[in-house]
Parts: C-alpha cells; structure tokens; sequence
C-alpha cells in the first residue's frame, strides 16, 4: 500500500451507514460523504445566496482570505439552506462524535467561503481554537465541522486541506503541510472532521472562484461563532421549523442555560406559547439528544 492511500480521506455515500462514518471519523480525524445531496439543492441555495455573496467584502488578513468572501447567516437568507443545516446525517453524526455527556447540540456557524483564483492556502488550524485555544482533551470532541462542496472541489481550484490522523497531533503539527491531503469531491458532497482536525483552505490556483458551504455544530453550552439571534432574528426564526429553532439556539442549551427574564423557557416565548417554567414541560426539551441531567418530561 502507498503512502497515498495510507493518507486517503475514508469516503462514503448516502447510503452508508452513520456509525460507520463515525467509526472512521473518530479514527481518521475527516470523511468524506460524497453526493449527500443533489445538484439540483445545491444550485436552488446559490441561486438564494448569490445577491448576498456579492456584496460580502474579501477578508482582511491571510487567515480569512484576502481573495476570499465568507457570506453568513444562511438560516435567514436561504430557506433551501435549512436542508443542509438540519440533514439528519450530519446531526447524527454529531449525536454519534461529540462528547457523550453533552445535553444539546446546537449550531455553530454558517458561511458560504467563496475562494477566489489566486488565493494562497489557509494556515493549518483547529477549529476549537476559537474558543480561547481550547485546552487539549483527547477524550472530548466539542465541535463538528462540515463544508458542502457548492462546486466540484479539485487540487486546482482549493479543495479543503486535511492533515490525517491529527486529532491528537501536538499544535506543532500545524507546520506539516506537505502531510495534507485534499478534499477532492464532486458538487453536492461534504467533507466532516473534528474541531480536533487540523485543516485549512486549499489554494486556488484555477481561474474561477471555488464556493463552499462551511456549517459547525457544537456543545449547548459553548458560545456560537456566529451569533444566531442576530444573524436569525426572532422575526425569522419563528418562520423555521421548531427543530431547526432548537438548533440554532432558541431552546435550553443545559440545565439552566438559556432562559428569559422570570426563568421562561425560550422556546415557548419565541413562538408565543403559553409561558412555562425552563426547568420543566415540553417546551423546554430538546428531542433526540438525550440528557444526563433530566429524569423525565414531566
């Protein structure tokens, strides 16, 4: 076996089963699930985007990208962008790979990262570094990444970088970057690691724009990068599914986290329902994530 397959990204497709995808994304530190999604999604949510990402401005250092646009909230923009937020194999994934002890799992951030042609590569980072260079536990994943190729990504055109088997690699490792791999996949796919995963932006060497959907999930207790009440809005937020509500943060993210004013659970003032206590009632639940601090519904 050669080095190149030694080093070559675990690849799925829709059909594939989520524990097995977690089984190698928990070895490997990135999969790649390829075409979970089809073309015909992906051009509906461009077509949404495309007013908003022209008028996004190029990032101001060489980490966001001098060439670069990265065009967020989505959840108010595009209401095709909630079939890749809310896809139920990405937040199983996430139910599977973050820490077990979790009570909720919330959104993160969206941004479409449009790479422009002549952008140099992105420094090597981990993710969970914006949480203060998040102190390093190798028992405990706190974030999970994904970034939906809007377009076919290639080496020519800055697929996204992937150092294998980093996610116990010392900060140091972020140096190797002859050891990176590219997320080589066609449109409609997406590439899943860790906030444990060290990684970067490919560098456009083509002469079109390379165009990405970047969509983080983390902890219900740990702050959103991108900040959902103002990116969502109530006004908006109360338009999206409750699940899709839950996610983005309008619900109990733990055991007293999150509540209004007279401890009111948030989901039920958002929607205008009867007010209810936050420690108690439907309300205040998140479905399908199971909590190690309640008992009970009731």
């Amino acid at each position: 076996m050669t080095d190149q397959q030694v080093a070559a990204i675990p690849r799925f497709d829709r059909s594939s089963s989520v524990s097995d995808i977690a089984r190698e994304l928990s070895h490997f530190g990135c999969v790649i699930i390829e075409r979970l999604v089809d073309e015909s999604t992906i051009d509906r949510l461009l077509e949404e985007m495309t007013p908003f990402i022209e008028n996004t401005p190029y990032g101001a250092d060489d980490f966001t990208g001098r060439h670069t646009k990265r065009t967020g909230g989505l959840l108010a923009r595009s209401d095709t962008s909630v079939e890749l937020v809310a896809h139920q194999t990405i937040l199983d994934l996430a139910n599977q790979v973050l820490w077990e002890g979790k009570s909720t799992v919330q959104l993160h951030l969206t941004q479409i990262i449009s790479i422009g042609p002549g952008s140099p590569a992105q420094p090597l980072h981990r993710d969970q570094w914006c949480f203060d260079f998040f102190p390093f536990d190798p028992t405990i994943d706190v974030e999970l990444s994904t970034i939906w190729a809007l377009d076919d990504f290639t080496e020519l055109n800055g697929a996204t970088r992937v150092l294998p088997h980093s996610l116990s690699a010392p900060a140091s490792a972020t140096a190797e970057v002859e050891r990176t791999v590219g997320a080589v996949m066609p449109k409609g796919s997406v590439v899943v690691y860790t906030g444990r995963t060290i990684h970067g932006g490919g560098a456009n060497r083509s002469n079109v724009v390379r165009r990405g959907l970047n969509v983080d999930y983390i902890l219900g207790w740990l702050r959103q990068e991108e900040n959902q009440y103002l990116s969502c809005p109530p006004e908006r937020a109360r338009r999206l599914p409750e699940s899709v509500q839950r996610l983005a943060g309008y619900a109990m993210g733990s055991y007293a986290l999150g509540y209004v004013d007279d401890v009111r659970d948030p989901l039920a003032v958002l929607n205008d329902r009867e007010s209810v206590s936050a420690f108690g009632g439907e309300a205040g639940q998140v479905t399908s994530i199971p909590s190690p601090l309640r008992g009970s519904d009731s």
